[in-house]
């Protein structure tokens, strides 16, 4: 590894406060399959999925110890917000994980290190090496650390959704209901992208992104309440 390629990861290891053992997880965590049909070598994807069980694994232990009092329809729909692709995708971006990221020219030049999806997917890869690595103990600190702070939003704590906030704002403001709309489905069936618009009649009030269809309408009711709520 050269030094241009080292540098961005020193910067990442001392943002997660964690230096590996075994740079080659670092590495697989960090490598798009763009780069793998370019270059070899190993992509993230396996990564990926095992990482989304650490974090739900991590996420439903912190929340047990949190909100001892609640309900489980409660910690699961708080766990819920946390893990959605808009929350990762802004933790990736925290720790600039955009940076360390190995792309293919495409997907370089189409923007790949600020796309949500593929920093959300990449921070799930980068917990698992962690596991594997250093194994409970810091991927704990690492979720604790990124999570906890999160918790302190009352919306979070309830576990109220923005398209149930978006229903009470359209129908106070409006006097209509949103109306979700799949635009596209993208990506191989392992690695699906959901696009839906939101309208109020026919206006269009916002678009999201998510991996189910559930997560990216509530992308896109996320951007049709800041719409709404300039209005008030």
């Amino acid at each position: 590894m050269n030094e241009m390629q080292e540098k961005p990861l020193a910067g990442l290891e001392a943002r997660i406060k964690y230096r590996f053992v075994n740079r080659e997880l670092l590495d697989e965590a960090l490598t798009h399959r763009t780069y793998v049909n370019e270059a070899g070598g190993k992509d993230n994807q396996r990564l990926e999925f095992f990482g989304d069980a650490v974090l739900d694994f991590l996420l439903s232990d912190l929340l047990l110890r949190r909100f001892p009092e609640s309900r489980e329809g409660e910690l699961t729909k708080i766990r819920a917000a946390l893990v959605d692709e808009v929350s990762l995708g802004r933790i990736a971006a925290e720790l600039e994980l955009g940076a360390s990221l190995r792309l293919g020219r495409g997907e370089e030049k189409g923007g790949g290190r600020q796309k949500r999806s593929l920093l959300a997917d990449a921070f799930e890869a980068l917990l698992a090496a962690l596991y594997l690595d250093g194994g409970i103990d810091p991927a704990r600190r690492v979720v604790h650390e990124l999570f906890e702070p999160l918790l302190d939003s009352p919306q979070r704590l309830s576990g109220r959704d923005a398209k149930t906030e978006l229903q009470e704002l359209a129908r106070t403001l409006r006097r209509e209901m949103p109306r979700y709309q799949l635009k596209e489905a993208t990506g191989p069936d392992h690695d699906r992208r959901f696009t839906v618009e939101i309208y109020l009649g026919e206006e269009l009030m916002g678009e999201g992104v998510g991996r189910t269809k559930k997560e990216a309408e509530q992308d896109a009711a996320r951007a049709a309440n800041l719409v709404l709520k300039g209005e008030r």
